[in-house]
């Protein structure tokens, strides 16, 4: 593995995000280590997870590779997409994933982080939402993920606006477990995550598992369904996807026109 490190201590596994590189993008090889790293920390039956990235970093990811992301006309987030299949895997691993948040979070990273089942940050920390930034219509289940954690009015704030939000904000709406100075972040969260271990994993996963059927409980008719494809495929499709991945490449603003 080499966008990421692993390794395990006490009954805890630790994920270290390792593609400074990028900012911690989430490539599809950093996406694919993660998948198997849990599937590893499974079967050696480690009672919590921490996902981190290296100790002092002002960026814990910079959410997707853009240069991954597809041509117009594509959906650039499909059910088998390796985000879509890494936030599967942390929902359904048996152990509690604790996000280490130290730096900020944005776009693909922010969803990864909301499926997580606990969230530590400093005042350094901070999430946005940046589809608008590209022209991307996002999916369904990442809005439902983001509404779950922050709530409808903060949401709709961060996709219309695509601006950070702070970790006293956070806090405040109850989308981070724990605010901590930043010098005390990871003593803090492997003592949160030793205490997890100690208890009975059985329990804790019977809880996780129950805790996740609840949430997402939310029943939708297939012409919803279809009706939410088509919108997304109007962004997807448009100039103005085009547009924002120039833009980035280009290191400017985009001229958005709304086709």
């Amino acid at each position: 593995m080499k966008q990421i490190l692993t390794h395990i201590e006490n009954h805890i596994g630790i994920i270290t995000l390792n593609n400074d590189e990028k900012r911690n993008a989430l490539t599809f090889q950093l996406l694919n280590e993660l998948i198997e790293a849990l599937s590893l920390f499974e079967t050696l039956q480690v009672r919590a997870v921490i996902l981190r990235a290296k100790k002092g970093s002002k960026v814990w990811s910079a959410g997707l590779f853009i240069d991954e992301l597809p041509n117009s006309g594509e959906d650039p987030l499909p059910f088998n997409h390796p985000l879509e299949e890494a936030m599967r895997a942390i929902q359904r691993f048996p152990a509690p994933v604790i996000v280490m948040a130290e730096g900020s979070i944005w776009g693909g990273a922010c969803d990864l982080a909301t499926v997580c089942d606990i969230i530590i940050g400093t005042s350094n920390t901070s999430f946005a939402i940046t589809p608008a930034r590209l022209g991307v219509a996002y999916n369904s289940s990442g809005i439902l993920h983001v509404v779950s954690v922050f709530g409808i009015h903060i949401a709709k704030e961060m996709f219309y606006t695509a601006l950070p939000l702070s970790a006293e904000r956070a806090l405040n709406i109850g989308a981070l477990n724990h605010l901590v100075p930043a010098e005390e972040i990871e003593g803090f969260t492997f003592k949160l995550a030793k205490r997890i271990a100690e208890n009975s994993p059985l329990s804790v996963s019977v809880a996780k598992e129950q805790i996740n059927i609840i949430s997402e409980a939310i029943p939708l008719a297939t012409a919803t369904h279809e009706h939410i494809n088509e919108l997304r495929n109007r962004a997807f499709k448009s100039m103005d996807y085009e547009e924002g991945k120039r833009a980035f490449y280009e290191k400017r603003k985009p001229e958005f026109r709304g086709h």
